[in-house]
């Protein structure tokens, strides 16, 4: 959330993204200083987590972290490519030849599947195996994940995926090579959806239901699950059957990876810091605000990793809740949050900048503005008592707020909570486990008032942001990532607007206005862009933060200096 998306990816140990963060090509560089040199083949990259990941299933997983994994095991007709910033979110070719043909209208988009690819058993990769993959993507039960295909694809009413309604007529493979897209509007950005989880091929005739493939995955991708224990160990080795000359992005380097989760992050930051035995051939996710000043001296600043992720963390306010449902309590809080004390329960200005717009400034069309302010961002209690008095509260308004368990997020959940306290709000905290935060606060049932999470664009564009978090059709019982459930007439008629121009540049513009559109009615509090700050092992070559995976280390482009270490 992707659920999804800013943030050290949720699997990275402490992050709050919800989904894979990429900085418009014409926008500032969120990419970091990576650790040179290609890696040599061989040997075994390991892995140091505090959370396992949300969800084996692509179908299900949504977040930075867990969309950055995926591109081991898992190949899609598209992918995003490899490099510093701009260079890793350029959309190209996977499994498919090119990057795709449409109609006039970009209503109906064809591609052509590669020669030589494989499942990990060696059946052939067919085009009835990716519109299968697709149609099981749509079974309510699992589609938790990427929301772009039941946005643009052609969907009767009522169809539940393949399992419930069969086959969809809108997916048409006319040949075992090619495969035909009918879309239910205008997408010229169709070539990016297809790069999405749920677009990953299965066998469409080997009895793979919804639950098998959370349990035991069928790779695509140059390695496969060997061994899995949730939230201890996770184990890749190679597959045999993929070909480095049908793949122009996965560099494959390591032999094998192995994950551990469920480490503490103080522990983590003190193994990569000491960067001793097994651990000099490790990667982690960021480091914790209480660990940055140990990390300064040359010898640990030569294997640091630092780069924008890309993402806003916010606050999204259920607009369908009592007292929540009235924009001045929300614009109160707004304006009664202490931004500054956010940012510095998070680490400082080296792990976060503060956040007055929801759109974040590598997003194309970033327009900033700040309709809450206060000095020094401290937030102003007294302005949002009025406020609450004229909303109907003159004794204060009390809610929940839904957080994950690990000190990064509880950090910026006391500081709300302090801050708000000054205004007579009070505020009670929801604790869930990491590994199932995304999906619990993506289902409209089980969410409370509040919550803190993170959103990245799925793709360099302005498109991958408001409309999947604010967009009232994109509001779903599961794998909703409209946590504010906000379903306001005017802005649902400008998305579609938006969404209809042809014109890059004024759609690009018309999405900065539209952030400031949204802000007036406070459904969420923008609080930090957050930054990534990672220490690799001293035996890593080939990492740096890759700009489409929240600022994650891209798992495909990295391995071992020397894999006899």
């Amino acid at each position: 959330m992707k659920q999804r998306t800013a943030l050290l990816a949720l699997t990275l140990a402490g992050s709050l993204a919800l989904a894979g963060c990429s900085p418009a090509s014409d926008a500032p560089d969120s990419g970091g200083d990576g650790i040179g040199g290609t890696p040599t083949a061989g040997g075994t990259l390991r892995v140091l987590q505090n959370a396992d990941f949300s969800h084996l299933d692509p179908a299900q997983g949504f977040d930075g972290g867990v969309n950055n994994f995926y591109r081991l095991i898992y190949r899609t007709l598209t992918t995003q490519g490899t490099g510093e910033g701009a260079e890793g979110t350029e959309i190209v070719p996977d499994l498919a030849t090119d990057l795709g043909t449409h109609n006039d209208d970009a209503t109906e988009w064809t591609f052509t599947l590669k020669d030589d690819i494989f499942f990990e058993d060696g059946t052939p990769i067919t085009s009835a195996d990716v519109k299968f993959g697709v149609e099981r993507a749509l079974d309510p039960s699992i589609s938790i994940g990427s929301p772009y295909a039941k946005i643009v694809l052609d969907i009767p009413e009522g169809y539940e995926g393949f399992y419930s309604s069969g086959p969809l007529d809108s997916i048409e493979t006319p040949d075992e090579k090619t495969i035909v897209f009918h879309l239910n509007q205008p997408y010229a950005d169709f070539a990016a959806v297809v790069a999405q989880a749920p677009f990953t091929p299965f066998p469409a005739d080997a009895g793979v239901t919804t639950t098998s493939v959370d349990q035991q995955p069928i790779a695509s991708g140059p390695y496969r699950v060997t061994e899995y224990q949730r939230g201890s160990t996770l184990v890749l080795e190679r597959n045999e059957h993929w070909s480095k000359e049908s793949d122009d992005v996965r560099g494959a380097y390591p032999d094998s990876y192995e994950w551990s989760f469920g480490l503490d992050g103080a522990t983590i930051d003190e193994r990569m810091i000491a960067g001793q035995g097994d651990d000099r051939n490790a990667i982690a996710g960021s480091v914790q605000a209480a660990s940055i000043a140990r990390i300064q001296t040359p010898e640990i600043q030569e294997r640091t990793i630092q780069g924008l992720q890309g993402c806003t963390t916010y606050m999204p306010m259920n607009t369908t809740k009592p007292g929540m449902d009235n924009p001045l309590v929300r614009q109160a809080i707004n304006l009664a949050v202490d931004k500054q004390a956010v940012k510095d329960g998070t680490g400082g200005s080296q792990l976060a900048d503060i956040a007055t717009t929801m759109m974040p400034p590598t997003v194309a069309g970033f327009t900033e503005f700040d309709l809450y302010p206060s000095d020094d961002f401290a937030g102003d209690p007294e302005a949002a008592k009025d406020l609450l008095t004229e909303a109907g509260y003159p004794d204060g308004f009390s809610f929940v707020l839904d957080i994950r368990n690990n000190p990064k997020m509880q950090a910026q959940a006391e500081a709300i909570q302090q801050s708000l306290a000054k205004a007579g709000i009070t505020v009670e905290f929801n604790l869930i486990d990491s590994s199932t935060f995304y999906e619990v606060i993506g289902t409209t049932s089980q969410q409370h008032d509040a919550a803190i999470t993170g959103w990245c664009p799925d793709w360099a564009s302005g498109a991958t942001f408001l409309p999947p978090i604010f967009e009232g059709t994109q509001i779903y019982e599961k794998g909703n990532s409209n946590v504010a459930q906000l379903n306001d007439p005017a802005v649902n008629a400008r998305i579609a607007e938006i969404r209809a121009m042809t014109d890059v540049d004024e759609a690009n513009a018309a999405w900065g206005e539209l952030d400031e559109q949204i802000m007036e009615l406070a459904p969420a509090v923008p609080l930090l862009f957050e930054k990534a700050v990672m220490v690799v092992g001293s035996n890593i070559a080939g990492a740096y933060a890759h700009a489409g995976f929240s600022g994650g280390i891209d798992y495909v482009s990295v391995g071992l200096a020397d894999p006899e270490k």
